[in-house]
């Protein structure tokens, strides 16, 4: 995760990476992907594509680019994008 937040610039900033290696946090917030289709090339169940916003440990929303036909959320990740972000602030 330190080599991803250098390469986008974030290293010491307010901005913290964190790994989900037994997809724990990913389970419990309801986004685990795994459907057929990208789980036939992943070959393991993964996170889907999200943005959210935690306010003092509450989340205030949670926007996951995913839908029937899309599952990875990749023809339209624009909900997870940081422009919707920021509308949502």
């Amino acid at each position: 995760m330190k080599g991803w937040a250098t390469d986008q610039g974030v290293e010491g900033s307010m901005i913290t990476f964190l790994g989900d290696t037994r997809s724990e946090l990913t389970e419990a917030l309801g986004v685990v992907l795994d459907h057929p289709g990208p789980m036939g090339v992943l070959g393991s169940p993964r996170c889907k594509r999200f943005s959210m916003f935690i306010d003092d440990g509450v989340i205030k929303t949670i926007n996951i680019a995913a839908a029937e036909n899309d599952p990875a959320g990749d023809d339209n990740p624009t909900i997870s994008l940081v422009e919707k972000m920021l509308g949502d602030l």
